[in-house]
């Protein structure tokens, strides 16, 4: 075997790996508890704490929003996002953050809501319409 040849196999097999460690990462929810321990920006998936205040006021820091959510395991944390209040957080069903821990403060880079179905299979109400047959006659 040629010597590129053998380089070249290391080289696929170096980006495979690499490709591999980073979709392995990047696929998996953490909870608020592993993201003390890591720098890296994690997913954590919880559910917003409706019993303390959302903290946004447009008219001092546009880009500021803080909240308290509870992570799957069902540990609480204060959220800061550098960005404007999304738009419905208070009636979401779930939230998945991007980002990191500094200190005991949860830096989110990206929010992602799973909002409640605004159609519940119970609640759909079916109109029936009267069909009448329409005639045109040409003259």
């Amino acid at each position: 075997m040629k010597k590129s040849s053998i380089i070249l196999i290391v080289v696929i097999a170096v980006a495979i790996a690499m490709i591999m460690v980073i979709y392995t990462d990047s696929s998996t929810y953490s909870t608020f508890t592993e993201a003390k321990g890591k720098q890296t920006e994690l997913y954590v998936v919880g559910v917003l704490n409706k019993e303390k205040d959302l903290l946004y006021d447009p008219v001092t820091d546009a880009n500021h929003f803080s909240f308290y959510m509870y992570d799957n395991d069902s540990t609480e944390c204060q959220v800061v996002f550098n960005g404007s209040k999304p738009q419905d957080i208070e009636r979401s069903e779930q939230i998945v953050l991007t980002g990191k821990m500094e200190g005991d403060v949860f830096h989110a880079s990206k929010i992602l809501m799973k909002c409640p179905s605004k159609y519940n299979q119970d609640e759909v109400e079916v109109i029936e319409m009267e069909s009448t047959p329409v005639t045109a006659s040409l003259n």
